[in-house]
């Protein structure tokens, strides 16, 4: 099916006027943790784990790109949820961005 959605609208009567629609879904954002040089590497895996519900593999393969790369991409969805995400990891001391994603 078409992203574009085509209907009918009576502009006067026995005229009909086509009307094209589009529609577009927001793009996600991203919820990044940066590395700083106090935070200790078993504390980040265990915030991961409580704030995100992530297993200790997946939260310490995380931590460990932010050890590497200096940070790294945690989660990815909707703008709401994604600053809810960083308020709770700047509460539990780590450095976090969001930054919506690109096309």
């Amino acid at each position: 099916m078409s992203p574009f959605a085509s209907h009918a609208a009576a502009a006067e009567p026995g005229v009909i006027e086509e009307v094209e629609t589009r529609t577009s879904l927001a793009r996600p954002w991203n919820v990044i943790v940066h590395d700083d040089p106090i935070t200790l590497m078993t504390y980040v895996t265990m915030t991961l784990q409580k704030v995100f519900g992530y297993s200790q593999d997946k939260a310490h393969g995380m931590m460990m790109d932010v050890h590497s790369k200096g940070r790294a991409i945690v989660w990815t969805g909707a703008r709401e949820q994604a600053e809810l995400y960083v308020f709770k990891l700047h509460s539990a001391q780590l450095s976090a961005t969001l930054e919506q994603v690109e096309d």
